[in-house]
């Protein structure tokens, strides 16, 4: 047992060393199981996947694995780099669906895989990592994986075309963002802790309370990458500053402004918001810091991160539990 209020938890770092043997077996099996004989797919998908993302997914299930077997990582087997390698692929294979449908030029500091070799491209290489996960799943001849993982990814897609019904929609209210966060970002990281607890031999309800633990970091950290949109750089955020606002996505800072301005500034709003107006960005910035949006989403960020640090409180007490606790603390203290 824990303490969630402790403060020493690891930082980043700290937890990519405890799990630096993993990710390097994670990595080649990923390369191995990228190739194909169809050239463009291995150069997309090798750039994509090559872009050193923070893996943060793979590493939650790698983390749950650990902490629910013997506490010293030797939970972690093949079958947890699989899967691993499973939820890295079906991220990714999002990652390039959402560039094409958000028109991107920008991810992790360089060009999108679509600004490069066009959306069709990146389409289809989306779909082949797909595809390709499912043939790695299967694999696992675990039916139970197979449904956590096959209710996954339907939800990721109800979740996008949710979205899509609120590009460019004023009246996007919170319930309405935290349902697209939920389908779109935080059921992912539910599937990878609970697959982990799952692959642990944990009982139903610990893998029940890893899932919940997954779905409020998830939650956690999609908050605290919406107030970076406006509060960050974009050479420290990786992506063009504004770009949610350029896409007509309403994100939690701009929705509080929205509910807590004035009428006249309420109807500048509206109309930048409906067309997707980057030359209002510093009226929408001046709005949201008369609203105190920024911190009021930074306060919703920190209390879904208390809630996964909660999630965990029967879990025992060793390394890579207190790593789950880490990441959660660090999904809302990042600056990209």
């Amino acid at each position: 047992m824990h303490d969630s209020s402790t403060p020493t938890l690891p930082d980043l770092k700290a937890i990519q060393t405890l799990l630096a043997d993993d990710m390097a077996a994670l990595d080649a099996l990923i390369r191995r199981r990228l190739a194909s004989d169809v050239v463009l797919i291995n150069q997309v998908a090798e750039y994509i996947i090559g872009a050193g993302g923070k893996r943060l997914r793979p590493q939650l299930l790698l983390l749950a694995a650990a902490a629910l077997g013997d506490g010293h990582g030797k939970g972690i087997g093949t079958d947890a780099h699989q899967l691993a390698a499973v939820v890295e692929f079906i991220h990714t294979s999002t990652l390039l669906h959402d560039d094409v449908v958000d028109e991107s030029d920008l991810r992790r500091g360089r060009k999108t895989a679509n600004a490069v070799w066009g959306n069709a491209a990146s389409v289809l290489v989306g779909d082949f990592l797909y595809s390709r996960s499912f043939q790695l799943m299967v694999e696992l001849e675990s039916m139970t994986v197979q449904q956590i993982l096959a209710n996954t990814t339907n939800t990721i897609a109800e979740g996008e075309v949710l979205q899509l019904l609120h590009v460019r929609n004023p009246d996007t209210d919170e319930a309405a963002y935290l349902r697209v966060i939920e389908r779109k970002t935080a059921i992912l990281f539910a599937a990878a802790t609970r697959l982990g607890a799952l692959l642990a031999g944990a009982d139903a309800i610990t893998q029940q309370a890893l899932h919940d633990y997954g779905l409020a970091l998830g939650y956690a950290f999609q908050i605290a990458d919406d107030v970076l949109d406006y509060a960050s750089d974009a050479q420290t955020l990786g992506k063009n500053l504004g770009d949610d606002l350029a896409e007509g996505k309403m994100t939690l800072p701009l929705i509080h402004a929205m509910a807590h301005s004035d009428a006249d500034t309420r109807a500048e709003l509206r109309r930048i918001v409906e067309h997707g107006d980057l030359d209002g960005l510093a009226t929408v910035q001046a709005a949201i810091a008369r609203c105190g949006s920024l911190d009021y989403s930074r306060a919703r960020a920190d209390a879904y991160a208390e809630a996964a640090i909660a999630a965990l409180a029967a879990l025992p007490d060793n390394a890579h539990s207190a790593a789950l606790r880490g990441l959660a603390r660090y999904s809302v203290k990042r600056d990209h």
